[in-house]
């Protein structure tokens, strides 16, 4: 179900931005659901409420190590199962059956913590690793449908299109979270002096409920309209054959014969750098501006700012990319992160965390849509799933890193100031790898391995 080129750049402001057809509108519509647990639970509410509720009989430094190492926990167990099931997932053609389960796993998940009180460390703790979890692992089959709807000209408008779509859906849920737990009494809900634990705490703990229903309702388009692509048994398999043993015969296959996609190799190396910079701030954003002493509420106004400048410049990257190349648009979006670093050590005051989260926006959704467009656009369509299984690999591993890297900071020096500034090693050198990468090359040996497999078919 590959897609072929279109004759002509589709027009209107729909073929402008990657979204002319409905499988296309419908495959974004998942980042617009799966956002709401990137923006209420990894980034804004959750992990303020886990350091000041869950963590309330501990000090704020030991509530903020344990979320870092529940966010390196989950990165772990999702590295490790992300390309076997990548493989039974290409193999068995059951992307869209996997990406419900993980979807309904995480979902279940974030609608149980509207449980968690005061002191309940631990409950938080394992109810965000199967929450981030369902997410991060879902995100495998749900990217690895990529290049399967959209053509070469079209890769990286969709993705930066989904990164935009996925600003608006997270930005608009957190919006009404902010509103409601800022000003309760509008919506009914308890509110002023005397109440008890669990009245206080229930405005955060509905946003946890709000963001399972988000999720499981907006992800209905892309079960209804998005084609499961085919099942494609390779020459030297039956159709009846194990697909577990399968997986892991094409995953051994995968692993030995990767250094023959070298440009799309170097691509993973230079993600797993760079991205590991991205994903720390991402993550640890908020805990960091809580700890300095950043109001609750202009934590989350902030992380606002990101979602909706987000969307216009997650589309304009999209259009970069179709004039100077996916790959010099990313070099931009890393530059703009050192400079970020380097502000973000002197950051003293809730201003200047907005001024940092416009920054973020600017670069954050651009910089990873077409990290993800240029990586499907050198990997062989019929094998989307195994090689996203190990774009996921890498993404988990940066993501282990730059948190336990933030948990050292802290034990080290008792101050997050310093992690903050070390994580340009990671942009300067992810750049770095980036510029060997030969693009042109990397696609050349996608095109040809597909059409290798398209040569069966064609005889029989």
């Amino acid at each position: 179900m590959t897609p072929s080129a279109p004759a002509t750049r589709p027009g209107g402001l729909l073929g402008k931005i990657g979204l002319h057809r409905p499988e296309l509108r419908a495959w974004a519509m998942y980042d617009w659901a799966v956002s709401a647990v990137q923006t209420t639970i990894m980034v804004a509410v959750f992990p303020i409420y886990f350091i000041r509720v869950a963590g309330a009989d501990v000090e704020s430094t030991t509530a903020t190590q344990y979320l870092a190492v529940a966010n390196s926990i989950v990165l772990a167990i999702t590295a490790v199962i992300s390309p076997v099931l990548g493989a039974i997932a290409d193999y068995m053609a059951i992307r869209k059956r996997l990406l419900a389960v993980f979807m309904i796993v995480g979902a279940l998940a974030t609608g149980a913590m509207f449980s968690v009180q005061s002191g309940d460390l631990m409950l938080a703790s394992v109810l965000f690793v199967l929450a981030l979890g369902g997410a991060s692992a879902s995100f495998v089959f749900y990217e690895s449908l990529l290049p399967h709807l959209a053509s070469p000209e079209e890769v990286d408008r969709v993705s930066t299109a989904g990164y935009a779509f996925g600003y608006i859906g997270g930005g608009v849920l957190l919006a009404l979270n902010l509103a409601w737990i800022s000003a309760p009494q509008l919506f009914g809900l308890p509110s002023g002096p005397g109440l008890s634990p669990s009245e206080a705490t229930l405005p955060a703990r509905l946003s946890f409920l709000s963001v399972a229903a988000w999720w499981l309702i907006f992800s209905i388009p892309l079960f209804r309209r998005v084609p499961e692509p085919p099942r494609r048994v390779e020459s030297d398999e039956t159709a009846g054959a194990n697909p577990v043993t399968t997986a892991f015969r094409r995953l051994g296959e995968t692993v030995t014969t990767i250094r023959g996609y070298r440009q799309a190799f170097l691509m993973l190396l230079a993600f797993l750098l760079y991205n590991d910079g991205i994903q720390t701030i991402i993550k640890m954003a908020t805990a960091y501006g809580t700890e300095i002493g950043i109001d609750q509420n202009a934590l989350i106004l902030a992380i606002l700012i990101v979602q909706f400048v987000g969307i216009p410049f997650a589309f304009l990257f999209g259009m970069l990319a179709a004039r100077i190349g996916a790959k010099r648009s990313i070099f931009l979006g890393l530059l703009a992160y050192v400079g970020i670093s380097i502000l973000g050590y002197f950051m003293t005051s809730a201003t200047h965390f907005f001024m940092l989260a416009a920054l973020v926006g600017m670069v954050q959704g651009g910089t990873q849509a077409l990290s993800r467009s240029l990586f499907a656009s050198m990997v062989p369509p019929h094998k989307s799933g195994e090689f996203f299984g190990f774009f996921s690999v890498f993404e988990k591993f940066a993501g282990i890193f730059g948190p336990l890297l933030y948990a050292g900071a802290i034990m080290m020096t008792g101050s997050s100031r310093n992690a903050i500034l070390s994580v340009i090693v990671f942009f300067i050198a992810g750049a770095a790898l980036l510029s060997l990468v030969d693009v042109d090359e990397g696609r050349r040996v996608a095109r040809e391995a597909e059409e290798a497999t398209r040569e069966p078919e064609l005889a029989t």
